[in-house]
């Protein structure tokens, strides 16, 4: 849908140009992301979305810093590990287009300073989920593979390689079922009851 270049005043069209860029990326994917696209879409001039991004890595670092900052906020305050996985496969559903732009850095200007912040932020929420464990003799590990299970049950879900599997049932639960079964006493001592 274009808009007409009327009703857009000064300061909305950044948001505008991040959310039209945000459904082309949902629908089609980083690679068909384009600034004259997007100021088309806008109606605005094509050089209109340039002011704002300098070009296409521009934007796609500003999705990937905004992506971030989200997800810091959406990991803040959330009690447990697990939970932690499960808020980050939540973010993932609900922000598809963000979290295929964030973990892409050969889109992204590496050196940007909103990127490094955000990262930095979400990074932190990250390993106050982790600091909690107190049976970890390696915190950083066992960071990695929450991380791991976490961000590859989300990259599965949103590609839709277990979709069969999760059915109906809602991710979340069945993410929490995930990390039940993994992190069972009985499957990590190879026990069984």
């Amino acid at each position: 849908m274009t808009t007409s270049r009327s009703t857009y005043h000064h300061g909305e069209l950044r948001g505008a140009v991040l959310a039209a860029a945000l459904d082309v990326i949902a629908a089609e994917g980083p690679g068909a992301l384009s600034l004259r696209d997007l100021a088309r879409r806008a109606g605005v001039s094509h050089a209109a979305p340039a002011h704002h991004f300098k070009d296409r890595t521009g934007l796609l670092t500003a999705i990937a810093a905004e992506g971030y900052e989200l997800l810091a906020a959406a990991l803040a305050g959330t009690p447990g590990l697990r939970e932690r996985g499960v808020r980050y496969v939540r973010f993932a559903v609900d922000h598809p287009a963000h979290f295929q732009v964030m973990f892409q850095p050969e889109l992204l200007r590496a050196d940007d300073p909103d990127l490094l912040a955000a990262k930095e932020r979400a990074s932190a929420e990250l390993r106050t989920g982790v600091a909690d464990l107190s049976n970890a003799p390696d915190t950083r590990t066992a960071g990695i593979a929450a991380w791991s299970l976490a961000h590859g049950f989300a990259t599965l879900l949103l590609t839709r390689n277990v979709q069969g599997a999760v059915g109906d049932r809602d991710p979340e639960e069945y993410f929490r079922s995930l990390t039940g079964l993994l992190f069972s006493e009985q499957l990590a001592t190879g026990e069984r009851e």
